[in-house]
């Protein structure tokens, strides 16, 4: 019998071998999947994969037969990547105790990150700190409301610091102390490395 030529591609979850059989008849084509082996047949023409690289779920591995190639798709029983077919690699499900394909109680469920939930928490996380704990929390309309709120809830004397200071800096500086601001203009002051230039 003639051996096919045959490639592969993975993820983590499933192995795809394309064999490269053209005008395979559909009706001909004899595969067999089982944990470790795997076997074509179709006419002269046959491919035995033994051991795979790891385990397979035989019952969630299918295949579709092409024009130019037949498709074959293995569920890996483990999630992982084999880097091979076939080879010696040690088993992941061999420790269970009663290892069988079938029985899904007896094979360790894969572990998946769920990235949805994942990033869910971590925008939930941002989202728990409020302006009083953090001002800068949420950026810069965040930091208007808390200035807003701090402006609601001054005295007048604070209020009219607030005005005064920020309008005559031109934004860079924003006092709440009437006593000092009412004493005269008060001086712009750009952040360190900066210029200020009027606009206009």
């Amino acid at each position: 019998m003639a051996t096919i030529r045959h490639e592969f591609y993975e993820s983590d979850e499933r192995l795809t071998l394309s064999i490269f059989d053209r005008g395979a008849d559909p009706s001909q084509v004899s595969i067999t999947f089982e944990p470790r082996k795997f076997t074509y047949t179709h006419g002269e023409k046959s491919l035995v994969l033994e051991p795979l690289k790891g385990q397979i779920v035989p019952e969630k591995s299918d295949y579709t037969v092409g024009k130019v190639k037949v498709e074959v798709r293995f569920a890996k029983a483990a999630i992982g990547r084999w880097g091979g077919l076939i080879g010696d690699s040690p088993d992941p499900l061999a420790n269970s105790a009663a290892p069988s394909s079938s029985d899904p109680a007896t094979r360790p469920a894969p572990r998946r990150k769920n990235w949805d939930a994942l990033t869910e928490t971590i925008l939930s996380a941002e989202k728990e700190k409020s302006l009083e704990e953090d001002p800068n929390a949420g950026g810069d309309a965040s930091l208007n409301a808390f200035f807003q709120k701090i402006f609601a809830d001054a005295d007048e004397d604070t209020k009219r610091a607030m005005m005064k200071s920020y309008q005559e800096s031109g934004g860079t500086t924003l006092s709440t102390n009437w006593e000092e601001v009412k004493k005269g203009k008060v001086e712009v002051k750009p952040p360190t490395g900066s210029e200020w230039k009027r606009w206009g």
